[in-house]
């Protein structure tokens, strides 16, 4: 996992330690010599993004800098992005970060040249089609952290402070031109963000597979990237330096984003009204989320997951030795039991759920998800009852 590969999947990918010293040239092939660099205000002055900076700007590009985003990017920060970057002359968009700034930054050079609202683009029917394709600024994705996956994507995820959801802005032409995937960078990562962000890859993984349909490619990606999950993210957790276990994240989180176009379901549905309203962190939301959501889907997806759990490794190939896995997996990393740890309100659940029953990726999940059934999953998650 140490070696370096170059990757033509779902884009192209340069994979492997040191890589992020290609940044430059990357950026000078693919157009952009003004590049806007954006990012999350946690990493604004971190040390790997002021030596993204120096590197982009050793290689001659004019670069700026734009940070000023929440950790569940609003229209507001959208709206300001657009400005530094239209004022900056900027001709393209290196985005980093986790998935705040991968998000944002696709969304800036989506929309540096469309002339309607963000939200006419909404991943709803062809909605995309009313985009100016022409006007889409090219994109490098340089990912710092190892779950959402988003650097691999061809949707961003904003949340709409007004009516408090959270809503996916979709156009093909949003994947990123290259990704540069250097494990080297997540190394410095908060314990808890490696926690969260691990688990997210895993959920992507998970309700890919589980979704209903026929999409074998996606299943066969899905179930490898969460058998990288269990082997290195206890690895990872234990060892923060370990850039082997590191490698092996980063290929799980881009894995899994590839995967769930195939579907979500549960998890996310609810997670994303969650973290709208109570501005929690998306992975550990998911993580929280899971074995529920599970629990809640067992009749339908237990033959899937014994196979699952077999191909993993697991000593008990059956679904409650998979649900007994992932139960011991989040003890073991500190991943809260139930909803009211993350400052959650049980009491809101009938103003949740038929916002989680709205949300697109309700429609995978392996049963029905309507707001009876995201109710009765939110409750049990706030009560701890399985």
């Amino acid at each position: 996992m140490s070696a370096r590969a170059n990757w033509n999947y779902p884009t192209t990918v340069r994979f492997g330690a040191g890589r992020i010293a290609e940044l430059a040239e990357v950026c000078a092939t693919h157009g952009i010599r003004r590049p806007l660099l954006v990012t999350d205000a946690g990493l604004a002055s971190a040390p790997i993004t002021q030596d993204a900076l120096e590197r982009l700007r050793a290689g001659g590009l004019q670069a700026a800098l734009f940070a000023d985003l929440k950790p569940n990017p609003v229209a507001a920060n959208l709206d300001a992005g657009l400005r530094a970057y239209r004022e900056g002359g900027h001709d393209g968009v290196v985005a980093f970060g986790g998935g705040s700034g991968l998000d944002t930054g696709k969304l800036i050079a989506f929309m540096s040249g469309q002339t309607r609202p963000v939200w006419d683009f909404e991943d709803i029917g062809d909605w995309w089609t009313r985009a100016d394709a022409d006007g889409i600024a090219p994109i490098i994705a340089v990912p710092t952290t190892a779950g959402t996956g988003s650097e691999v994507g061809r949707a961003g995820v904003l949340t709409d402070e007004i009516t408090h959801t959270k809503k996916i802005i979709f156009h093909p032409k949003m994947m990123p031109r290259v990704v540069i995937c250097d494990p080297a960078l997540t190394v410095g990562m908060p314990a808890k963000i490696t926690v969260g962000t691990g688990m997210d890859a895993l959920s992507h993984c998970l309700e890919a597979y589980c979704a209903p349909g026929f999409h074998p490619m996606a299943d066969g990606i899905a179930v490898e990237g969460m058998r990288l999950v269990a082997r290195a993210l206890p690895r990872v957790c234990a060892h923060p330096d370990d850039l082997d276990a590191r490698g092996e994240m980063m290929a799980a989180a881009a894995m899994g984003a590839t995967a769930f176009q195939k579907g979500l379901g549960g998890m996310h549905a609810l997670s994303h009204p969650v973290g709208a309203l109570f501005d929690t962190h998306h992975g550990m939301t998911n993580a929280v989320f899971m074995p529920y959501v599970l629990a809640f889907n067992r009749s339908e997806i237990a033959q899937r997951i014994a196979r699952l759990s077999a191909y993993i490794g697991l000593q008990r190939a059956d679904f409650a030795g998979f649900l007994d896995w992932i139960l011991e997996l989040r003890a073991t990393l500190g991943v809260p039991h139930t909803l009211p740890e993350l400052g959650v309100d049980p009491s809101r659940a009938a103003e949740i759920a038929p916002m989680a029953a709205a949300d697109p990726s309700a429609g995978g999940n392996p049963l029905p998800f309507d707001a009876r059934a995201a109710a009765q999953v939110f409750e049990a998650a706030c009560e701890g009852r399985l």
